[in-house]
């Protein structure tokens, strides 16, 4: 098994620059036949020196190749790419965003433990904390994320984690994560942070104060629509043996021959459990060619990025402007509740993400929907393209109406997710499609 290295770059132990960093973190020209870009490594095993290095392997002893359901060069270059993006010290990928929460979770949780969640999460990570953790005996307690006194009251004794977004979906909230970090670490749990609306380029979690970091690298990473798959990420520096909550780590693990994660990896303990027992027994693995995929998406990330946020500026200030227009919550106008926090949380921008109210409206949402040319109706963010979708009739319709309405996705709501097209031809379709 082979963790992910240490942030910066292989290449040198001087930290670099963001703009370098998503070309060069994690990556060497390939040791075998000098290849500059990151090969896509299409085997399920990797043969053994002989039978010593076979055991030693198996046992934790020494890192290398497997089998790539746990590992995989050309997944663990991508894995390495994100930790270093996310200034984090370990992590590994899986098949999808909803993957990635599962993974990020499985090591903390037993049955009879909670989470503490924010409200204002993507409908289907709702979906899944209600429904599926339920069959996990997992349970969950929904609270306001910016109420600090809300999420300190709900945690009790078999609280594990608290759960929030940087940059909420479908609202474009942004949250005050070195408020809830405070409150996690006064609590002795993590704080396990989705920073896909995000990415790293707009907000590092970690520097806030966060615990674990979540991706579905579906979204604004690889950037255009091609891949699913999910990466989490380990900020290496909660100390998992300090208050006695997280047995998996601190136990001794029957699979290994009573070996205790904790004592043996110190700070890469929850790196090494998500890989040797996560990805082994859940079996959520990435494929290599998505991964290489996302590779390549990742080289343009703060070119698309900002692109992204500019193009949000101008659509949601014309919006803003509108008539037929009733709300944009978009949280890089200063007419938001959240515009100075964004400034602390997200300095280089406000994300591309946010509804909008029409005064028409369900009729107005479904007309605007269904007149739009140019943005494309599907259910996906963080494409080039830009995106539409009535949340509360799709993405969200799982939700009662009071837990739409808590995400901000009343039924007189569409989400926009703003491309990197020229703004005024997305202006021009809006102009056309509200009537």
């Amino acid at each position: 098994m082979v963790p992910p290295a240490k942030g910066e770059d292989s290449m040198s132990d001087k930290p670099m620059h963001f703009d370098t960093m998503q070309v060069h973190a994690g990556t060497a020209p390939d040791p075998a036949t000098g290849a500059r870009q990151v090969p896509i490594y299409q085997s399920t095993a990797f043969v053994f020196k002989d039978a010593d290095q076979a055991a030693r392997l198996f046992n934790l002893q020494e890192v290398g190749y497997i089998y790539s359901r746990l590992t995989n060069p050309t997944v663990m270059a991508l894995a390495n790419r994100i930790v270093a993006l996310e200034g984090g010290q370990g992590g590994w990928c899986c098949s999808s965003g909803h993957a990635a929460q599962i993974m990020a979770l499985y090591p903390l949780m037993e049955p009879g433990r909670n989470i503490v969640a924010s409200t204002r999460l993507y409908g289907g990570t709702v979906t899944q904390f209600t429904q599926v953790f339920r069959k996990f005996g997992w349970s969950t307690k929904w609270v306001d994320i910016d109420d600090e006194a809300a999420i300190r009251a709900a945690i009790d004794d078999d609280t594990r984690a608290i759960f929030c977004e940087s940059i909420s979906n479908p609202g474009g909230h942004i949250t005050d994560l070195p408020m809830v970090a405070r409150v996690a670490n006064a609590a002795g749990i993590p704080l396990v942070v989705d920073n896909t609306s995000a990415s790293p380029y707009l907000c590092r979690p970690i520097e806030h104060g966060a615990t674990i970091v979540v991706h579905s690298v579906t979204k604004y990473l690889t950037g255009n629509g091609t891949v699913t798959g999910g990466a989490v990420v380990d900020s290496g520096k909660f100390d998992w043996g300090a208050h006695g909550k997280f047995p998996s780590l601190t136990e001794p693990e029957p699979a290994y021959h009573g070996l205790r994660f904790a004592e043996a990896f110190g700070p890469m303990a929850y790196t090494f459990h998500g890989i040797a027992v996560g990805l082994r027994d859940l079996g959520m693995t990435m494929n290599p060619q998505g991964a290489h995929y996302s590779l390549l998406g990742i080289e343009t990330l703060s070119l698309r990025m900002d692109q992204h946020v500019r193009n949000a500026m101008a659509v949601a200030r014309w919006l803003e402007a509108d008539p037929r227009v009733a709300e944009v919550t978009y949280a890089g106008l200063e007419s938001s509740p959240w515009f100075a926090r964004a400034a602390r949380i997200c300095p280089k921008g406000a994300g591309a993400i946010f509804t909008v109210r029409l005064k028409g409206g369900y009729d107005a949402c479904v007309g605007l929907v269904n007149g739009l040319r140019l943005f494309s109706h599907v259910a996906n963010l963080g494409d080039t393209r830009s995106l539409v979708i009535h949340s509360a009739s799709t993405t969200h319709r799982q939700l009662t109406e009071e837990q739409q309405r808590k995400a901000g996705v009343a039924p007189d709501v569409v989400r926009l997710s703003i491309g990197i097209e020229d703004p005024a031809d997305l202006i021009a379709d809006l102009d056309q499609a509200l009537g």
